[in-house]
């Protein structure tokens, strides 16, 4: 199974950016996107260091209370 996770950009450097989510910072690279407007701010959905697409902050948001409600339902991050 893939799984994408969104992260908010939060300096870009030419075709790569330090993005960060739930506390953890990642570089990745925005050569997938190069046809987009990306800016500072916005969140990006990212699949082995690359960010795949632009979404919106709703979007970003939505997709963590999805993973976060697939986590807290996962019998192994229970301890179980």
């Amino acid at each position: 199974m893939c799984l994408g996770i969104p992260m908010q950009i939060v300096a870009i450097i030419g075709y790569n950016a330090r993005c960060t989510a739930k506390g953890v910072m990642r570089d990745v690279s925005l050569f997938m996107l190069q046809d987009e407007p990306i800016t500072v701010g916005d969140f990006v959905m990212v699949h082995v260091g690359y960010a795949l697409q632009k979404l919106t902050e709703q979007e970003a948001g939505l997709t963590w209370e999805l993973l976060d409600e697939l986590l807290a339902n996962d019998p192994d991050e229970q301890g179980n």
